[in-house]
């Protein structure tokens, strides 16, 4: 299968921490970006509804899902752009859309916005891929937990728990699950924590009290070896 890990993870142990340590609701979530029919895993099937790349990972985290989504399944524009399935349309690319929607005082400031916004090269991306990370049959990108605030806590406290230091997350206010929670992770290579957006709280199911957040797969064991020591350390308030 295309692009796996040389490394062999224990996703099931690792999402069992994630989600006993931090009483989670729902799963742990790992997202592939497939480069070609070769990188969607045997057996996986395609996702029947055309909905949102948000809605696609609630499918993984509350219902147990495993499927991949092909261009023509993702109906956010803005999310398959990000996620590098689609080309940007005009409309988003002079900030005309967002301006519509009443975000912006002018079309200049929502393209800003857009032109700053992470998103992986256009038409790089095949399909995406999804499973809740205990049950995943391939070795996803990145990771993304949602999750209330005060657990968010641990989570940024188990990002520094190695080398210490200041967490630094980017986000806009939009896109906030396609682009800050997975594409840039898997560009970057770090972690990045985000609010959420209008769109992913009112199609996906996120709670008005939890946020968002993506892990780079590849550093899932050392965070979560970090995680269970800082969620026992003496003063640490679960």
């Amino acid at each position: 299968m295309e692009d796996q890990m040389r490394t062999k993870l224990p996703y099931a142990e690792i999402a069992e921490t994630l989600k006993t340590t931090l009483d989670l609701r729902g799963s742990p979530v790992a997202v592939k970006l497939a480069k070609s029919p070769e990188g969607i895993p045997e057996g996986v099937k395609p996702i029947e509804e055309t909905v949102r790349h948000c809605q696609m990972v609630s499918k993984a985290r509350l219902e147990g899902a495993i499927f991949y989504a092909t261009t023509d399944k993702h109906v956010c524009m803005g999310g398959g752009w990000a996620l590098g399935l689609k080309e940007l349309t005009r409309s988003l690319r002079t900030g005309e859309f967002y301006y519509k929607l009443g975000k912006f005082e002018s079309w200049a400031a929502c393209m800003r916005t857009i032109r700053q916004v992470p998103h992986v090269p256009e038409l790089e991306t095949y399909a995406t891929v999804y499973a809740p990370l205990e049950k995943t049959p391939f070795d996803p990108h990145v990771v993304i937990i949602i999750a209330e605030p005060r657990t968010m806590l641990k989570l940024a406290q188990a990002t520094l728990y190695h080398l210490g230091g200041r967490i630094e997350s980017t986000m806009s206010g939009i896109q906030s699950v396609c682009a800050d929670a997975t594409a840039l992770p898997y560009l970057t290579g770090k972690i990045n924590y985000s609010l959420g957006c209008d769109g992913s709280r009112r199609f996906s199911g996120i709670e008005d009290n939890e946020l968002v957040m993506g892990i780079p797969a590849e550093i899932l064991p050392e965070f979560a070896r970090a995680l269970e020591i800082v969620t026992a350390a003496p003063g640490s308030v679960r």
